[in-house]
């Protein structure tokens, strides 16, 4: 068995339940599910259908908008972004635009217009899109190559809690949650990418290029 991100052996047992089972790994320190256990595509697409990312409402708007504040506070208004994982509705996409930001949208498993991913951007978003990633290193580098230099990932997610917390935290029930971030493995994606800055705050993270 491998690590999901950097695909070390040299891993333990973290935490198991009736039906899922997550793994530590001593060399980047992500928390993540075997690869055996990993949703398919089809079961992925089934369970983002049941999501109601209505873009118009209200607290989903609030849910998202310390991302959305996060890009208007760092970038200059009328620049062009990417909503990476942009899903059937994007909320975070809708606050932006309004904003007077430019804006594309690309989803494996509803927008998957690959065209879109053949330029470089002024920003990236991700909202609750990394901890789904089946191959984060891979995407992460996919990701580092559409920044255009100096420009910035700006993700949400949950962070791993404590150790002692991990076995009550909602978020690891979620089958396509498959790999959780902390400050040690996000500070190895970005020595391994080839990131310049990593900037944590609160459930908002930003990796400069």
């Amino acid at each position: 068995m491998n690590c999901l991100l950097c695909n070390s052996i040299v891993i333990e047992k973290y935490h198991s339940q009736i039906d899922r089972e997550w793994y530590f790994c001593l060399e980047c320190a992500s928390v993540f599910v075997p690869n055996h256990i990993l949703p398919s595509f089809k079961k992925e697409k089934r369970r983002y259908q049941l999501h109601e990312n209505n873009p118009t409402d209200i607290g989903f708007q609030k849910f998202v908008s310390p991302l959305a504040q996060t890009i208007k506070n760092t970038i200059p208004e009328k620049h062009t972004g990417l909503d990476f994982g942009s899903g059937t509705g994007s909320a975070v996409g809708k606050l932006v635009r309004e904003a007077g930001y430019n804006l594309f949208e690309y989803d494996p498993f509803f927008k998957a217009n690959r065209s879109v991913l053949d330029s470089a951007y002024d920003f990236i978003i991700c909202c609750e899109v990394i901890e789904h990633f089946h191959h984060p290193l891979k995407e992460f580098e996919l990701l580092y190559s559409l920044l255009k230099p100096g420009a910035s990932l700006f993700s949400m997610t949950n962070l791993l809690p404590e150790r002692s917390e991990f076995p009550i935290w909602y978020y690891k029930n979620d089958l396509t949650h498959v790999l959780f971030y902390s400050i040690e493995n996000l500070e190895w994606i970005k020595k391994k990418v080839g990131f310049s800055g990593l900037k944590i705050e609160g459930r908002v993270i930003t990796l400069t290029k």
